[in-house]
Order: C-alpha cells, then structure tokens, then sequence
C-alpha cells in the first residue's frame, strides 16, 4: 500500500485549472536555494533585495539550483509542500557537467576518447550520484561546438567537429536520463562561437554555418528526447537567445517539434537591457515569453510583469498556461507529482547507507580510472614512454605533481581530497619504488623563476632513474569567464623543463589542461609529451598506468592544438580559398597565409599516437559511382607494425570536390575503434550512402549534389589517404515496350 504522505494522485490539467495566476508565474521562476532552506534564511536577505522577490512569492517557486545535498533537499521540498497550497513539488537543478562525487575528465578530454558509450556509462554513473544528492535535473550536456581555444568553456564541450560533437551529446542525454535524472542541453545557441574568444560575446554568423555546424549537436540531444533545453548569454546575428523568437520558437518548436521545457541561463532575460534589446524589465518579460522560454532563472520578470503584459493584451493567458504546463508535464515525467521525494531518503541513516552504495563507489573510481586513460593523448614520444617498472628511483616534478586540484572547474560535488595524486598513483603502481617529489615553480603561473627552486628540482632529477614533469595550466584557468589573450606555458615552466632536461634526458612531461594549448617550444623541446586534461579523480592512478605500460595511450584530439595563439580560431574543417596556400612550409605571396608561421596547427584534430604504430594501406571505395538511394563501401587495412597490443581509431572523411557552395576540405563521417595484437592486421570498412553527401546549400535545403567526392581514412584529419567516387542519380528502371 502506498504511503499517502509520500505519493498522490496528480492530474497536470486540473492543477492548472485551480492554479492563480501568481501561482503560475512562481512556476516559471527559478531561485537559488539559499532562498528556502531555513537554516540559510540570513544568507537569503541580500538575494532577495536583489532579485525583488517577497516572502509571499516563496511557497510557489517551481524549481531552485545549488544546493548542499539530498537531506538539504529533503528538508527544502518538506518545507515547501507545506506551504504551497497546490502541493507541487519543486525541481532541484544542479551543473553535473562531468560528474558529481565521482570526477571524471572535463569534457573535452572526454571527446578525446572518440568513445560515446564511454561517454554514456560515464554520464549515467554521475546521475545516480546526483540522484543521490538529490537532483532531479542536470544543466547538461553543454555540446557547444568550439574552435576557438581562446574561450574557457571549451572544456566543457566535446570540440571542434560537429559530427562527434552529435554523438556526445545523444550520449549524455541517454546517460543521464536512463536514471532518472533529466537532462538540459546547453547553450541554445552558438555560444560557443563568441568573438574574440571572449565569453558572453556577441555571435554573428550565417545561417548556413549555425544549420550546418552549430546546430547539430543541440538537434542530436533533442532526437535523443532531452527534457529541457537553456537558452545562451550571446546575441545570435544581433538578437539575444533568451529573446530570439526565429531560433527558439522558429527553430527548436516549430520546426523540430521540441516541447519540453526551455530555460533561460543565469539572469539571461535582464540582461537583454544590457544588449540594448529591452528597454525595461517588461520588454525583457513580453520578449522572453514570445520565444516561448518557460522557466527564468534566478530573474523575477514573469513575476513583476507578466500580469501587466496580460492586462494590456500584448500576452495571453494561453502562452502562461502552456509554459507551466510544460513546466508541470516535466515534473509528472519525473514522477515527483505522485511521488515528490521520489529517490530522496527519509531519515539520516538511510541517507548515509545511499551515499555508501551510490556515490564515490569503488565501481566509480574504476569507470573515472578508464574514461582519463583512454582521454590521455600522446602528443609526442621519442622512446621515452613508456617507461621501465624496473626504476629504482622516481622524481614527480612539477606544479601538478602532488596535488588534488587537477579535475578540472564546475566539479559539482567533487573534491581535490577525493582525488589520487600523481605521487600516490605511482605507489600504488609500484610499491617498492622510492618517489621523491619538487614542485619546480611555486605556482603555474609564475612568469619569473625561482632559481632556487629549479635547481633543487633539477638536483632531483639528475638523482633519478626517470622524471615525471607535471606542466599546463590550473583548473581554474578554463571554465565561465576564463578567456584568454595568451594560450602559451609560463616562462618559469620552460625554465624548469630546460633544467630538468639538462639533468634528466629521460622525462616525459605530463600536460594538464582544460583547453589546448599553443605549445610549440614544449612540443619542440621535450621528449615525450602525454595530454592528460584535466583528468579527474582518478588521476594518479590513471597516469600511472600509462606511463609504465600498463595501457596505451589511445586519445585522439578533439579540437586542433594551435602552433601560436593568433590561428585561433582553427579548426581542420575549414573551406578553402581563391588564393590557397598549397604548401604550409613556404612562404608564399598574395596567398591566403600568415607571413611569419603557418596556416596548419601544431596538432590537428584526430590526431594522438600510441606505444605501437600503425599503417594505414590505401584507401579504396568499393565502386566509383555511389547511386542515390544506395550506399558503396570504403575500406582500407589497417595494421599494428609495432610491438604490443593496442587500439586505433581509424577515421573516414568525406570531401565534395565541387558543388553550388564552398565545401569544407574534409569532414568526418565516421570512425571505428580497433584494437590489434603486434602483427596483427584487419580490413576497416565503411558505408558511404547519400544521406552523408547533405548539406545547405545557399539556399538552405538540405540535400546532396550530384557530382565527385573524395573518401580519405587515416588515424588523423590530416590524412591524405584517399580514394574518389561519383555521385549519381538511379538507374533508369526499364520497362518493356
């Protein structure tokens, strides 16, 4: 029998229908939770000046974002239940970007294992964590596409590609919602293509790039029936999203049929009046509900306006009504309606006893170990790694060498206290061995050295069998906010690395960092160079494995590494020029070229090495004429010429040779993982059909034309393995006369 105090009956239809209008509008209103927990009602008398929001507004408010954990909650929706007179229970929203206890890479790194059912595993163990905790719904996936390092938040998002990013994203919103947790894909759009690199910058773009490019990875999420969908800070070609009724009611309603609930980011609608689109808090509330945004946050406009709006005919109670009822339909898919502490535990032994079996689990920690050893990229290797078990002595040195603070920013609930450090992972590795450890430059960030401390460092490393150098950037240095002019290490950095080296030729630097990087000194100097990200709990464990041989390295980049910050942005599918620069070791006049370095980057997208190597034979296409309707195949053998076990990512990319608008010099369409023995060879296949030649054409239909194309496969986007084919319209049927 159902405990009645814990469960109802609950029809979305009639609450409407007794719901006041104020009722409705607390609905679409989203307040911290500092705002209800009695405990924090102190804390709470400053936001609510701010926010212009009254005790009386309270018992109403639908959801609240940050908040401590699963008994904070319990007591904030027991609380609220009580007052609210319609009992409707209240959502709990919470940034799980990439876990919540238990830290796994920065997305980024997680889209350098070009492993989506990684990605899912990964995203559906956060959610029962969160589930835990108390969160019903997770502002995630972010699937912003970037190209520009220069912004911060690249680290949350899986890159460059829009292809992968689509995977990634379907994934997430699989993962997450598979346990209950809704999913709310990021940010709605194009946020992240700001100028300048410079967050909560203006975004201006054809519409034929935001379709073809942009767009993908929020329309993937959407196919994969994400719950909710945040609209972005940026202006898109001059309108802000929050106020963009072409792109959130024309684009994501009408024409993708999305009706779950939209929110707007942190403040969003206000801050129309600072993008000069809103004269007033009304004008911001009347433009927000015509895009059809149901739920503010952290904004009270609805609530100060919206009866005003009602009253001079300029919104109808019809819009209200189908924004709350969204809003309701969420929580009744949810099952909190019949059910408001659904997954919530009910006494502090039961909530001790989940946090036990849920969160921070060794069944965690062993996910978190395998998704930042399959994200770590092998940038360069001249036979350092991996290294000999064999070492008598080891030297950790470096700024990230002994330290928690390595998982990377918007870790939820994850603390560096949690986190396996590079000195700890090695010892569990190999017991035995004697690890000393200096931390070089007293912070990453240092611009002058101390001598002191580098010459102690490199009297360390002349002393060891093997060095471990722990160079980047902090955690804190990507993320919201976190733009940068300059992409390149700290001098005090490659003071220490040139000494270290002078002391110790057997070093391989580990590279942490939340984006890329330009690096060419780094990359010119050093050994042997292992993108580690920022990799997550289970950092030192992981690394450890990687360096000793334990695994291979098997990343392959997810955004191209610029060879100076200046290309930025970049990214390997560009178009092509009139004037191109054909060879990117010359300089050559009135090309398309800078006159002081080339065009390419450092490291290009797809790309990441192994402890093996790999051959690629030549391409080849099954047929040189791919009929409409049909599909042909491209194949080529790929085979492990190396010395141990380990995994490739074969790539395939298409070109169109010529059509009605310019096309990119290559674009991913597919890849497949493959792991060989030394020696060992497999034939790698792909199907090419019509449906990957579409794309919009000026006059934005989506559709492929007739004509010659271009299969390349290789294990980067840099390949020039390739094998030509027609595209071409059906045979004629013949029918007897």
């Amino acid at each position: 029998m159902k405990n009645k105090k814990e469960t109802q009956n609950v029809s979305v239809e009639e609450l409407l229908e007794k719901m006041t209008l104020d009722e409705k509008l607390q609905q679409l209103t989203q307040l911290s939770g500092v705002f209800f927990d009695a405990a924090d009602k102190t804390a709470a008398t400053g936001p609510k000046e701010d926010v212009g929001i009254s005790d009386n507004d309270l018992p109403g408010i639908g959801s609240t974002l940050n908040f401590r954990g699963a008994e904070q909650v319990r007591r904030i929706q027991e609380a609220h239940l009580e007052a609210d007179r319609n009992k409707i229970p209240m959502l709990f929203m919470m940034d799980v970007i990439h876990g919540c206890r238990t830290i796994y890479p920065v997305n980024l790194g997680m889209g350098a294992t070009f492993n989506p059912k990684l990605m899912e595993e990964c995203s559906a163990m956060a959610a029962r964590e969160a589930r835990a905790m108390g969160v019903s719904v997770t502002f995630a996936p972010m699937v912003d596409l970037v190209r520009d390092a220069r912004w911060g938040r690249v680290m949350e998002s899986t890159g460059e590609d829009a292809y992968l990013n689509g995977l990634f994203a379907a994934a997430q919103v699989k993962g997450f919602q598979r346990e209950g947790v809704a999913a709310c894909v990021k940010h709605f759009a194009a946020y992240g293509a700001p100028e300048a690199g410079r967050d909560y910058n203006t975004v201006d773009m054809s519409e034929l790039t935001l379709r073809e490019k942009y767009l993908v990875a929020y329309k993937a999420a959407v196919d994969a029936g994400v719950k909710m969908v945040m609209t972005s800070f940026n202006s898109l070609n001059g309108v802000p999203a929050a106020a963009n009724r072409k792109l959130v009611k024309g684009i994501l309603r009408d024409e993708w049929g999305f009706d779950g609930v939209i929110i707007s980011d942190y403040n969003a609608f206000r801050e129309m009046m600072n993008h000069g689109v809103a004269k007033d808090e009304k004008d911001c509330a009347y433009k927000a509900m015509q895009a059809t945004n149901d739920i503010e946050m952290m904004s009270a406009a609805y609530l100060h306006c919206m009866k005003d709006l009602i009253a001079e005919g300029k919104i109808s109670q019809m819009q209200v009504n189908d924004a709350v009822r969204r809003v309701l339909n969420l929580k009744k898919d949810l099952g909190l309606l019949e059910k408001p502490y659904r997954f919530l535990p009910k006494t502090k032994e039961e909530a001790e006893k989940t946090q036990k079996s849920e969160i921070l689990t060794a069944k965690n920690r062993v996910l978190a170990r395998i998704a930042a050893e399959k994200s770590a990229v092998l940038l360069k290797n001249k036979g350092v790694l991996p290294f000999k078990k064999n070492a008598k002595k080891i030297a950790v040195i470096g700024p990230f060498g002994n330290t928690g603070a390595v998982i990377g920013v918007w870790q939820c609930y994850g603390n560096d206290n949690d986190t396996v450090k590079i000195t700890d992972g090695v010892t569990n590795l190999l017991p035995d061995v004697e690890i000393c450890f200096a931390q070089g430059v007293s912070g990453a960030l240092d611009a002058v050295a101390d001598e002191k401390e580098i010459e102690d460092a490199a009297r360390l490393a002349a002393g060891a069998d093997v060095v471990l150098l722990a160079l980047g950037e902090p955690e804190g240095d990507s993320g919201e906010g976190n733009s940068k002019q300059n992409l390149e290490l700290p001098e005090a950095q490659y003071r220490l690395l040139e000494a270290v080296l002078a002391a110790n030729k057997n070093t391989a630097v580990l590279l942490f960092t939340g984006r890329p990087l330009a690096i060419k000194k780094l990359s010119e100097l050093a050994p042997a160079i292992l993108l580690v990200w920022q990799p997550g709990t289970e950092a030192g464990n992981a690394i450890a494995n990687l360096v000793f041989g334990e695994v291979s390295p098997e990343g392959k980049l997810p955004m191209s590494f610029p060879a100076v910050t200046g290309q930025c942005p970049i990214h390997y599918d560009r178009f092509n020029t009139g004037r191109p620069r054909e060879n990117d070791l010359s300089r050559v006049g009135y090309a398309s070229s800078y006159i002081d370095g080339p065009n390419l980057p450092l490291y290009p997208f797809g790309y990441g090495l192994s402890y093996t190597e790999f051959s690629y034979g030549k391409a080849r296409v099954s047929a040189e004429k791919l009929r409409r309707g049909e599909a042909i195949k491209a194949c080529v053998t790929v085979k492990n010429t190396g010395m141990r076990e380990a995994t490739e990512t074969a790539q395939l990319y298409l070109r169109d040779k010529v059509a009605s608008v310019v096309r990119p010099v290559k674009e991913l369409k597919a890849f497949k993982k493959v792991t060989l023995a030394a020696g060992e060879e497999t034939l790698v296949t792909f199907e090419i059909n019509e449906e990957m030649l579409k794309f919009y054409n000026a006059e934005l239909e989506f559709a492929a034309e007739n004509g010659d194309f271009t299969a390349y496969i290789g294990g980067s986007s840099d390949t020039k393995n390739g094998a030509d084919f027609e595209l071409v319209d059906k045979k004629p049927i013949k029918r007897n006369s």
